[in-house]
């Protein structure tokens, strides 16, 4: 009951105020250019990488990049940059 009464509260928050639900939420932010480069916010930490296959932590669940020619551009805490071929984007739940 106090989850569903905070998710509430955050929603009233973030359309009150006016600030984006990513931040609020600790949603993570994903930007694509094309299929060359991919930039996430707000990750959790880097879980697998390869050439072929990136896997990131998120506060709830996982993102899961596939391609080919992965090269990381910038890594930082909760930022990552992934330049390649991205073929697939997927969101796993945990």
């Amino acid at each position: 009951m106090a989850k569903k009464w905070s998710s509430r509260l955050t929603n009233w928050v973030t359309k009150t105020i006016e600030l984006p639900q990513d931040v609020m939420m600790d949603l993570p932010r994903i930007t694509m250019i094309g299929q060359i480069h991919i930039y996430i916010e707000n990750h959790r930490g880097l879980l697998t990488f390869s050439d072929q296959e990136i896997r990131l932590l998120l506060k709830q669940g996982q993102l899961l990049i596939k391609g080919h020619s992965f090269v990381i551009r910038t890594i930082l805490p909760e930022e990552i940059m992934l330049e390649g071929k991205i073929e697939h984007v997927q969101y796993l739940e945990q």
